[in-house]
């Protein structure tokens, strides 16, 4: 009977062997697996990759970091000779202490000269250049022009890496740029961007501007640094950047190339920059302007003056020309045309399209050299009556006499009557307005004097909007004024 029970734990001994060899094989089989996973990353990001990191390895060294050393001085402050003790050796100028500051420039040529902002080192003492290899030199400044915030300092050394210079004209919103300096004195940091927009003026940071707005991280210490494209070639000088916190929002600025090198050319050449001039002042063509004009779009450059005897002059330009064209290229605004004539070469001829009314002209104007500024004087006059209400409701005028011209600072013999007051919140103080103004026209009607003033406005209606055109010490403009 035993015998006969005995097969039992046999197979139950077996089953259970059987049941173990299973669940191992099926866990080796499913259990998870810890190795190591290598994405499969595409060709062409690799190569991309490769092509960035080729632009930096060529570029960097070209790159140099810049520090400065200036002395600031306060003037004495009252009470300040209460701590003359901690200033046992001061100056008649006031206090004085060391200021030191960093920025970037790029090498421009394998004999030493660096090109650079000239904020970076305007009056400063002392100038240190370092190298990607790490050497270090005294720089002393060749050239500089505020006006374009570009200078040229130059090092007492040889066979020196550069960056082929790129052509800015041709340049692309979207394109990739690099920028490469030493923000916040971390020397050769390398960011990427696009181009954001190009031909930005009225920045507000220097008188001439055309620059390149970029989205590659900028920040203090950059200026100076180089932007190049994906070729390696210098495209602009990394100059400011807007932000409201001091450090990077997306939104910087560089020179373009283009006028970097012709600044940089002529102070090499010269040590100094010349301009081209027309004789012309010229003003936004407003789209409240445009419409008084006539005009259904307000592309191009409003001609608001004429200097007597200037190229203009001698070429038959007017006042109220529309200047469309400039050497063959499209006018679109101010900014753009100022910056086409600055960089025309002085005694060279060029072909000026305007509108004038209905007929298009074309003009040869002979460029000459930007005369000196001069400076303005501030009048100061009794007050007069209101006129009727309109859109010119909010302002005073009085009679222009020689004695007040000569105030102003404008020729003698010129007529119309000025502003002796201008209301808070009116139309005129809106359309910029100001006190010393000198209006000299009413929508295309010339005003010689008081009547011909209350002429005029009398036949302005509470819903018309007007022309002015006026002279503000010397310099004339148009203004449109609409009622509110």
């Amino acid at each position: 009977m035993k015998k006969r029970y005995l097969w039992i734990p046999i197979v139950l001994l077996i089953g259970f062997l059987l049941g173990g060899i299973t669940y191992y094989l099926l866990s080796k089989t499913t259990s998870p697996s810890y190795m190591p996973f290598t994405p499969r990353v595409p060709g062409s990001i690799l190569e991309t990759s490769r092509a960035f990191s080729e632009i930096v390895r060529a570029v960097a060294p070209a790159v140099v970091n810049i520090s400065t050393v200036k002395t600031v001085r306060r003037q004495t402050a009252p009470f300040d000779e209460f701590f003359d003790f901690l200033y046992p050796f001061p100056d008649g100028n006031g206090r004085k202490w060391k200021e030191q500051s960093l920025g970037s420039g790029v090498i421009v040529s394998p004999d030493g000269y660096i090109v650079t902002n000239n904020h970076v080192v305007e009056q400063s003492d002392d100038i240190k250049v370092i190298l990607y290899d790490r050497r270090a030199f005294r720089a002393k400044i060749i050239g500089a022009d505020p006006k374009t915030d570009i200078a040229v300092i130059k090092i007492d050394a040889k066979d020196l890496p550069g960056i082929p210079w790129g052509d800015s004209d041709r340049l692309q919103v979207g394109e990739f740029v690099l920028a490469i300096g030493s923000p916040f004195g971390l020397s050769h940091t390398v960011t990427m961007g696009i181009i954001s927009a190009i031909g930005r003026v009225d920045v507000g940071i220097a008188d001439y501007e055309n620059f390149i707005q970029t989205d590659a991280a900028i920040n203090p210490g950059n200026s100076g640094g180089p932007l190049t494209n994906v070729k390696g070639e210098l495209i602009g000088i990394n100059t400011a950047i807007f932000s409201k916190t001091g450090g990077y929002q997306g939104i910087g600025f560089a020179v373009p190339s283009n006028m970097v090198r012709l600044v940089m050319d002529q102070l090499l050449k010269k040590g100094k920059v010349t301009r081209g001039w027309i004789g012309v002042a010229i003003q936004e063509l407003t789209p409240e302007i445009a419409q008084k004009f006539g005009l259904k779009a307000s592309a191009g450059a409003l001609i608001s003056d004429v200097v007597k005897g200037g190229p203009a002059f001698v070429a038959g330009m007017m006042r109220g020309d529309i200047i469309l064209e400039f050497n063959g290229k499209e006018v679109s605004d101010v900014g753009m045309f100022r910056n086409m004539v600055a960089q025309s070469k002085i005694g060279s001829p060029v072909s000026v399209k305007v509108l004038r009314k209905d007929r298009e002209i074309t003009a040869t104007v002979t460029i000459a050299e930007l005369p000196s500024e001069t400076t303005e004087a501030t009048p100061s006059f009794p007050q007069s009556p209101e006129t009727e209400e309109n859109v010119l409701s909010g302002i005073a005028v009085v009679d222009l006499n020689r004695s007040i011209a000569k105030q102003l600072e404008i020729d003698k013999d010129e007529k119309g009557v000025v502003i002796v007051r201008v209301e808070p919140g009116s139309s005129a103080e809106e359309a910029g307005i100001k006190k010393g103004d000198v209006i000299q026209e009413i929508d295309r009607q010339r005003i010689n004097n008081l009547n011909d003033f209350n002429r005029v406005v009398s036949r302005v209606k509470p819903d018309d909007s007007v022309l002015l055109f006026v002279n503000r010490k010397g310099k004339r403009f148009y203004a449109a004024l609409s009622p509110q």
